[in-house]
């Protein structure tokens, strides 16, 4: 029997970058909400089984109504203050699932991702216990200590990561059952839980898609708008 996906669409912050006064995942581009193409590019998927959305505290309600079209959305879930939070809240949603699933988690603000980013994922899953997606670095990336440069790293070996960051389930169950014992825990990234938590699991990279921007500052809705009319018009 073949094990499940889940693809788990984390939209559990409020985008205080924005200043919009609202979740921005409810903000629309193209005449839709963020919130709906990111959910609708996974239900979309065959490869996808189910769909959790992790939505901020208070704005369930209208997650749910926004997700309603979409058949394969199996639940929504309040999620925490902090992404470590909001990644918790889903793996509890997913208690009833096989260690052996694969567990895609997707920011909920990049509602560009294609159908040919999570095939690379899935696929990757089939080979290996954690994936991340990632573009190559335009900028030069410095290090920066007390205002002055501490270390250039060389830019081929950078990568930007994105989502989806796929899983098989219960490895990053067991990384976060130890990364929840650390009292230090901060993370903002889920193969950053594994990297330093698991730091003897191999971590997959495959390639994204510079399309599958992260919808955070104002600007980026500008953009946002441009690529929705581009898709429709493909």
């Amino acid at each position: 029997m073949s094990m499940r996906t889940v693809a788990v669409v984390l939209a559990g912050g409020i985008g205080q970058r924005m200043g919009a006064g609202r979740p921005k995942q409810f903000l629309e581009v193209g005449g839709r909400p963020i919130l709906s193409l990111a959910v609708a590019a996974f239900d979309a998927h065959p490869g996808v089984d189910a769909v959790v959305v992790v939505m901020a505290a208070g704005h369930l309600r209208a997650a749910a109504a926004l997700t309603a079209p979409y058949g394969k959305v199996a639940a929504v879930v309040e999620g925490g203050d902090t992404r470590t939070a909001s990644t918790v809240a889903a793996l509890t949603a997913l208690a009833a699932e096989h260690d052996d699933a694969k567990v895609l988690f997707h920011d909920a603000a990049r509602p560009f991702v294609d159908a040919a980013t999570i095939d690379r994922v899935l696929a990757a899953l089939d080979e290996a216990d954690a994936v991340a997606v990632g573009v190559p670095s335009a900028d030069t990336i410095v290090e920066v200590a007390d205002g002055t440069v501490a270390a250039m790293p060389a830019r081929h070996t950078l990568v930007r990561f994105q989502t989806p960051q796929g899983f098989r389930l219960g490895l990053i169950r067991a990384a976060y059952d130890r990364a929840l014992a650390d009292p230090a825990l901060h993370a903002t990234d889920d193969c950053g839980i594994v990297h330093r938590y698991l730091p003897d699991v191999p971590i997959r990279v495959v390639a994204g898609d510079e399309r599958n921007l992260k919808v955070t500052h104002p600007l980026d809705i500008v953009i946002a708008e441009h690529l929705a009319t581009e898709t429709e018009t493909v």
